[in-house]
C-alpha cells in the first residue's frame, strides 16, 4: 500500500499539522497602578495559524511584551479568552517556549549543561539530555562552543545558543520578544538568516515582538501593528513577498515605507 493511502498516517500528519494553534479573543490587560487601573491591552482578537511566522509591532509601551507573556502563560490574570491548540492558556507549558532580549543563560553553567536544563522535566536520562542538548547546538552552529560558557563567546552566539534552549524540547509555538534587539547591525542579520532557517527546517508557529519595521518585513508573513493607550490591534498587514527575501526588492521596499509612515511623520521617513 502507498503511504499515501494509508489513513493512520494521514491522520497523524494531520494531527501534527494543527499543533501550534493560538486563538486570541476578546483578551485585555489591566495593570493597577497607584490605585488606578491601567489598560494594557484591550479587546485583542488574533488567529495564528501552526506554523505561522507572526511579527508583533507598535510603539513603547503598547503592550507588545505583555501579550507575549499572555500567550506564554506568564501571566493568568486577563480577561477574555487564548487557546493554543483548543486548551486555555493560563499557564506555562513545555509546548511553548519564549526567547527574551537577554538570552539569560546561567554563566555557571556550559552551553550545553544550560541547553540541557530545558529538558530537565521531559522524562529524560542525563545523557540523553545532553545529546538532544548537543543536537540542538549543533544546529545553531555551535558544536564546538558547547563546553564554553556564556561569558566567553560573543553576545549573538549567546542568543543562538538561547534559542537552541528554546527549540531542544520542540516546541510548537516559539515566542520572541525582541530577541535580536541587543545586538549590533551585522550580527543582527546574520541571526535573522539563522532563525529563518531554523523555522524552515522545524515550521513551529512564532510569534516575534520587534521594534524594527525592516526586521518584520524581512521574517514574518503577517505583521500585526498595535496602537498604544490602550494596545489594540490597528492593522494587520500581510506580507506577499517570496521567500527567500531580498531587502534590495522594490515590492519589499513599498512594504517597509508604508508599515514605517505608520509610525513617523512624513518628513522623519
Amino acid at each position: 500500500m502507498n503511504l499515501i493511502d494509508d489513513p493512520e498516517l494521514l491522520f497523524a500528519q494531520r494531527t501534527i499539522a494543527r499543533r501550534g494553534r493560538l486563538e486570541l479573543r476578546g483578551v485585555g490587560k489591566r495593570y493597577a497602578l497607584e490605585g488606578k487601573a491601567i489598560t494594557i491591552l484591550d479587546n485583542v482578537h488574533l488567529n495564528v495559524a501552526p506554523g505561522e511566522f507572526v511579527a508583533v509591532v507598535g510603539a513603547s509601551g503598547c503592550g507588545k511584551s505583555t501579550l507575549l507573556r499572555l500567550l506564554a502563560g506568564l501571566d493568568a490574570d486577563y480577561d477574555g479568552d487564548i487557546a493554543h491548540d483548543g486548551v486555555p492558556v493560563r499557564r506555562t507549558r513545555a509546548s511553548c517556549s519564549l526567547v527574551f532580549q537577554d538570552h539569560r543563560l546561567f554563566p555557571w553553567h556550559t552551553l550545553l549543561d544550560n541547553v540541557a536544563l530545558a529538558l530537565a522535566r521531559e522524562g529524560l536520562t542525563a545523557h540523553e539530555r545532553r545529546v538532544r542538548a548537543g543536537e540542538q547546538l549543533e544546529r545553531v552552529g555551535l558544536r564546538d562552543y558547547q563546553n564554553a560558557y556564556p561569558q566567553q563567546i560573543s553576545g549573538g552566539m549567546s542568543q543562538r545558543a538561547a534559542i537552541a534552549r528554546a527549540l531542544v524540547s520542540r516546541p510548537d509555538v516559539l515566542l520572541l520578544d525582541e530577541p535580536f534587539g541587543a545586538l549590533d547591525a551585522l550580527t543582527r542579520l546574520k541571526m535573522q538568516r539563522e532563525l529563518l532557517r531554523l523555522w524552515e527546517r522545524d515550521r513551529p508557529t512564532i510569534v516575534m515582538v520587534t521594534h524594527d519595521i525592516d526586521e518584520a518585513v524581512y521574517l514574518a508573513d503577517r505583521i500585526v501593528v498595535l496602537n498604544s493607550n490602550p494596545g489594540r490591534i490597528d492593522k494587520i498587514v500581510p506580507i506577499d513577498l517570496d521567500r527567500p527575501r531580498r531587502r534590495d526588492d522594490p515590492r519589499y521596499g513599498v512594504l517597509r515605507a508604508q508599515l514605517l509612515a505608520h509610525f513617523l511623520a512624513p518628513q522623519d521617513i
